[in-house]
């Protein structure tokens, strides 16, 4: 994993350091902004314990929460869910969303040339500002509709759990 090292304003130029998954299964694609601080040790999406990612999309695809990361991924690839992040690199302070500066966008058409997806549902609001700006721009001859869905981090205390897997359920229907 790549050091990270914080300037004195406490921004950390940060690289994902893992990649989607996905194969050609996949129908739908679930971006969120950039790993959290967690997610980056783990070396894995959605790590914080208190992110209740795995919770809601186990919730509404009807199955046990995966626990290891090799479960994670045989259960996003079964159910043809592939996983990503809109950020490739940025400059940021610790998981702030909010503080994400200096971004250079992941080229979706890595995922969009393999899989047949038609919906790309973005992980609160940071996710689908900056997958607008920085991605939508990279995608070549494709029609896709974009879902922006609440945010399953812990920093949206706003959305309880079952207000959020109600939500995340009828955005996810459709697929």
């Amino acid at each position: 994993m790549k050091k990270e090292t914080a300037d004195q304003t406490g921004y950390e130029h940060v690289e994902h350091t893992f990649g989607p998954v996905y194969d050609r299964q996949s129908r739908i694609l679930i971006l969120g902004s950039m790993p959290s601080v967690k997610s980056r040790e783990q070396q894995f999406y959605y790590g914080h314990p208190q992110n209740r990612f795995w919770k809601v999309l186990s919730a509404v695809l009807g199955e046990a929460e995966p626990d290891s990361i090799d479960d994670k991924k045989a259960f996003l690839l079964r159910n043809h869910v592939a996983l990503w992040d809109v950020i490739e690199s940025c400059d940021i302070i610790g998981s702030s969303d909010s503080s994400i500066r200096n971004v250079k966008g992941n080229d979706m058409q890595r995922i969009l040339d393999t899989a047949q997806i038609s919906t790309i549902y973005l992980n609160g609001g940071k996710a689908y500002e900056l997958f607008i700006k920085y991605c939508r721009p990279m995608i070549k001859g494709r029609e896709l509709l974009l879902v922006k869905l609440p945010s399953t981090s812990p920093a949206n205390a706003a959305w309880q759990l079952d207000r959020l897997t109600k939500a995340w359920r009828e955005a996810l229907q459709k697929f």
